[in-house]
């Protein structure tokens, strides 16, 4: 089991979103398919963050895995 997650990298990750799509975002920073989940968390202690989107438009998930506003970025990757 794992404290913290791994940082899949230092800028945000750009998506397309569609409205009322549901989206899972890796948390363990383990996969192959960032910035979504593959199962590659199994055994870490983390689990994939479920996300909805509102409306379609361009959004910024997360990639080192330490925004305060998962799974979207918020700036953090900028400080660690």
């Amino acid at each position: 089991m794992t404290d913290q997650p791994k940082i899949a990298g230092t800028a945000p990750i750009p998506v397309e979103v569609e409205a009322g799509k549901t989206y899972f975002w890796c948390a363990c920073g383990r996969s192959a398919n960032q910035p979504f989940c593959d199962g590659s968390h199994k055994e870490t202690g983390f689990a994939p963050v479920k996300w909805q989107a509102t409306e379609t438009r361009r959004v910024f998930f997360c990639a080192c895995k330490h925004s305060g506003n998962k799974p979207l970025c918020d700036g953090t990757h900028k400080t660690l």
